[in-house]
């Protein structure tokens, strides 16, 4: 009998130890489970941090780009307005407001396109009148066929009516 209870307390005492051994092993898995989600969360966190800051380092960048785009964009018009037929450029004229109401879809640029059209039509067609009351006056004294000849040398060709409007759309631009 001694030697049973002895034997069953052995066996008590393994199976006991073999369980303290089963939690620990279980607390050291969920130990290590939690550290590598800890891990895995800060490595998240870590990437999130970084996308986040090369976002915002790409729209610095755009902005810079953009405001460089606009600035050199400034600079080539009053260049080309300084050197267009449209006029020399004044501070008024750089702050005018577009001629269209708050509510019109159209953009300035289609609005100085046509503003531009309309000046440099006049100009032409005050050109033009020019032209033929001079050479009125000049016909007189030339035969009908020098007559004729002149005033074709005299006519805007469709090449430079064409330079024309060009230029005044690029200065309007």
């Amino acid at each position: 009998q001694k030697f049973t209870a002895a034997k069953e307390t052995q066996i008590l005492e393994k199976e006991r130890k073999a369980k303290l051994q089963y939690e620990k092993q279980l607390e050291e898995r969920q130990r290590k489970l939690k550290e590598q989600k800890q891990k895995e969360e800060q490595r998240r966190a870590a990437v999130e941090e970084k996308r986040k800051q090369k976002i915002e380092e790409e729209k610095e960048r755009y902005e810079a780009v953009l405001h460089r785009t606009l600035e050199r964009n400034q600079r080539l018009e009053t260049r080309q307005k300084r050197w267009s037929w449209g006029g020399s450029v004044t501070p008024d004229s750089e702050s005018k407001p577009a001629l269209l109401s708050p509510g019109s879809k159209r953009s300035t640029s289609t609005a100085n396109l046509k503003q531009a059209e309309a000046v440099m039509t006049k100009r032409l067609s005050s050109s033009a009148a020019l032209l033929n009351a001079s050479d009125r006056a000049r016909r007189s004294q030339f035969s009908p066929l020098d007559s004729s000849v002149i005033s074709r040398l005299l006519a805007p060709t469709q090449a430079s009516l064409a330079r024309s409007k060009s230029a005044a759309t690029l200065s309007a631009d």
